[in-house]
């Protein structure tokens, strides 16, 4: 495929994420700008401050109801790391999973994500928008901050 090609193609047109061709002619497409990818980091980095122990991971495959859908940030306990960490996707979600929001998601988007996160056995769903709010749900509802970790702030510097 061409570059003329892929810019006609009106399935290709409408997605809400950058395409690029491959040297060989293969699309690839990237749902994740750099401010994305830099809170991403930056999540990462602040749980692992916080918490000593278990796994904090980007881009984490979980096997929901709906298929298989990728955290943007994780934090896993030791214990349950050790039951899935051989597995191609994880059978269970991590006890936090975050997703970062992207200009192709919306709200309604990320709150059903989180669900099916709930469904698979998380105990936080936390999002962060643009400007690095951070709101933390359980399945109840939302929370005022995290209860597994009450010290992480509701907003983090824009990067």
């Amino acid at each position: 495929m061409n570059w003329q090609q892929v810019c006609r193609d009106p399935i290709l047109r409408d997605l809400p994420y950058k395409v690029e061709l491959s040297q060989l002619g293969e699309i690839t497409m990237s749902p994740a700008s750099i401010w994305h990818i830099a809170f991403q980091d930056c999540i990462t980095d602040m749980i692992k401050s916080l918490m000593k122990k278990g796994r904090t991971l980007q881009e984490f495959p979980i096997k929901t109801s709906e298929n298989v859908k990728v955290a943007d940030v994780i934090w896993m306990s030791a214990r349950l790391f050790e039951k899935v960490k051989k597995e191609a996707a994880s059978p269970v979600a991590p006890e936090i999973c975050v997703e970062v929001m992207s200009p192709g998601n919306s709200k309604a988007k990320m709150l059903y994500k989180g669900r099916l996160y709930f469904e698979a056995g998380a105990k936080e769903f936390w999002t962060c928008d643009k400007k690095g709010n951070i709101t933390f749900y359980n399945s109840d509802g939302k929370l005022k901050r995290s209860v597994l970790i009450p010290d992480f702030p509701k907003k983090i510097q824009e990067v």
